[in-house]
């Protein structure tokens, strides 16, 4: 693994109703690209508990100590009304 990609932290920016439902529904937020060799792309689709989230936008920042992907997601959409293929 790239070293850079490794010391790479991702922060998940959810909507504000978004972050309301998280809450209650007691849902943990996995680190989804731990151990991957490539970063998050726009486009990228993940599923957390029964809602579908897509990243629509990137911004990098640097806390101080080391980069920051920062990823904007949608809306969660309930994994019912959403098909993957």
């Amino acid at each position: 693994m790239d070293s850079n990609l490794a010391n790479l932290a991702i922060a998940l920016t959810f909507t504000p109703e978004d972050l309301s439902w998280l809450r209650e529904a007691g849902a943990a937020v996995p680190p989804f690209w731990q151990g991957h060799l490539t970063a998050p792309a726009t486009g990228d689709v993940l599923r957390l508990a029964d809602r579908q989230f897509s990243v629509f936008g990137r911004a990098w920042e640097h806390d101080g100590q080391r980069p920051v992907l920062r990823l904007y997601l949608t809306s969660g959409t309930p994994r019912s009304d959403t098909t993957l293929h």
